[in-house]
């Protein structure tokens, strides 16, 4: 992890505000009709029985949650979260939070033990070691670690668990999203609940060293390697990335019209 990666995701975060604010802005209180072709082809595909005619509403959520925004036609709401940029993280937490979650769902102190040296990669399971591996060094001579968490965290026993945390709910939410968008206003895709759930599954048997579930990778937020006081905390956080997200928008739309 490079000096700058406090600075950088400030300014992802305020990029991201931004970019919930212009939307709320452009959409809200207008016309369907009055939208630009892309949103009108989203709404008609998002609700039923509207026309051009119909008022839409917008408002920016003001929790922690997966939903950046709600739109609102007819009495009917739906929960939007939206992704700006290149950046390809989706989730963010702390260590012990994931853990607990893993106990919750029935995963065996065996396997959790497995994710917590894969997690520090100083050959212990709290972070204390001294020798710390990169990524790489780690597959070196854990690789089939690694494989025994894939076939777990890919069974149909926890691999929706991790994309309603990952991505549909969150941890501070009893809701699921309807619609995540990627863009801007005049150049986004799209992809409803049920397209992400079928893009994820579609990827859970992927031939791949890394840790995953499904289309989602899961790794500390930094090893930190260097042992930088001032990014310590990054090896108690757990993240996860949505790699190649636009590419898999893009063939899963092609797939779709073909």
């Amino acid at each position: 992890m490079n000096n700058n990666i406090y600075e950088v995701i400030i300014i992802m975060i305020n990029k991201g505000v931004k970019n919930e604010i212009i939307f709320v802005n452009y959409i809200d209180n207008k016309r369907v009709g009055e939208l630009n072709l892309l949103f009108q082809e989203m709404l008609f595909d998002l609700f039923e029985n509207i026309t051009k005619d119909d008022i839409v509403y917008c408002t920016k959520n003001q929790k922690p949650e997966k939903t950046d925004i709600f739109i609102t036609i007819k009495n009917v709401q739906k929960r939007v979260s939206l992704k700006i940029g290149d950046k390809n993280s989706v989730h963010m937490e702390p260590i012990s939070e994931f853990v607990n979650f893993l106990i919750k769902n029935n995963v065996s102190r065996e396997y959790i033990i497995l994710y917590l040296k894969y997690h520090y990669a100083d050959g212990t399971i709290n972070g204390k070691g001294t020798n710390r591996k990169s990524v790489n060094e780690y597959k070196k001579t854990s690789q089939n670690d690694i494989n025994l968490l894939n076939e777990l965290f890919n069974s149909d026993k926890l691999l929706y668990k991790f994309i309603e945390r990952f991505v549909l709910r969150g941890r501070n939410s009893n809701y699921d999203i309807d619609l995540l968008i990627s863009g801007k206003i005049d150049d986004f895709f799209y992809l409803k609940k049920e397209d992400i759930i079928k893009i994820i599954y579609g990827l859970k048997n992927i031939s791949t060293t890394g840790l995953h579930a499904g289309a989602l990778y899961i790794q500390p937020q930094s090893r930190n390697l260097k042992n930088n006081p001032k990014y310590e905390k990054c090896r108690y956080c757990v993240q996860i990335k949505w790699f190649n997200l636009f590419e898999h928008i893009l063939l899963y739309k092609s797939n779709n019209i073909i």
